[in-house]
């Protein structure tokens, strides 16, 4: 833990430092901010390496609605949200190639409309982003377990191509809080979402449903190509899979598996 600031209007947050020179942030909870019977903790991870290039607007697209989609659930209130993007362009402003968009926030401070645009650029630091998603959910995780909240999570790397360009983490960083985030000692249950994209390249979904089982990753979705329909279809898994976390949470069980029609 490093520092606390609060800005008009919106929620105090604290930078935590998960390891190996990865950063995040995260909305400062007491234990009288309780909503409900705890806290669901989602992150977005998205590629924004070169081979995007041509599909940020979907892929931007597909962001927004699937955060605007969490408004609308029974369960918003119970939600904290975090989003990244990941490029190897990255990696010389932060020693990896991860950049936070926003940490774990509640709905009511999110502004969609905000997101940056998306630029492609780089290759693919597919490790980074993992450890930084889940890495930064465990130590988030054991902050709000320590206040006596019912916690549970679930994670969405979205891209577009296999791991070569990690600066920070290897497959070992990833195995290991991976294994951690699922064994019920501090989240309820974490689920963690694998989502192919095709921009072009041939041999993306074997080199991720491969990556999928090295890792130790819950699910690998292969979501086809990047068009305008199959992302809003995407939007809609992430969302409902968002809402299904969120029931179960409480219940000391994991969510009820969404299948996803892409």
């Amino acid at each position: 833990m490093a520092n606390s600031q609060k800005i008009a209007g919106q929620d105090a947050m604290e930078e935590f430092e998960i390891g190996s020179g990865f950063n995040f942030s995260g909305a400062i909870i007491n234990e009288e901010d309780a909503a409900g019977a705890g806290y669901t903790l989602v992150t977005i991870a998205l590629d924004e390496t070169g081979s995007i290039g041509g599909f940020e607007k979907q892929i931007g697209d597909m962001l927004r609605a699937s955060v605007e989609a969490c408004f609308k659930s029974p369960y918003a209130n119970n939600l904290l949200i975090r989003v990244i993007r990941f490029g190897s362009q990255y990696s010389r402003q932060n020693g990896n190639g991860v950049d936070e968009i926003h940490g774990f926030k509640s709905l009511s401070e999110i502004d969609i409309n905000s997101y940056p645009t998306l630029r492609g650029g780089g290759a693919t630091p597919l490790y980074d982003a993992i450890f930084s998603a889940v890495g930064a959910m465990n130590t988030y995780a054991k902050q709000l377990y320590d206040l006596d909240f019912a916690v549970n999570g679930i994670s969405f790397i979205i891209t577009d191509g296999g791991e070569n360009a990690s600066q920070g983490a290897g497959v070992q960083m990833v195995k290991d809080p991976l294994a951690r985030s699922i064994t019920g000692e501090i989240m309820e249950s974490h689920v963690s979402i694998l989502v192919g994209i095709d921009t072009g390249y041939g041999g993306a979904k074997n080199d991720l449903a491969n990556f999928q089982q090295d890792a130790g990753i819950n699910q690998f979705i292969w979501a086809g190509e990047a068009t305008k329909d199959k992302l809003a279809k995407l939007a809609e898994f992430v969302s409902q899979s968002i809402s299904s976390t969120s029931q179960a949470l409480g219940t000391g069980g994991p969510s009820q598996k969404i299948s996803a029609t892409i």
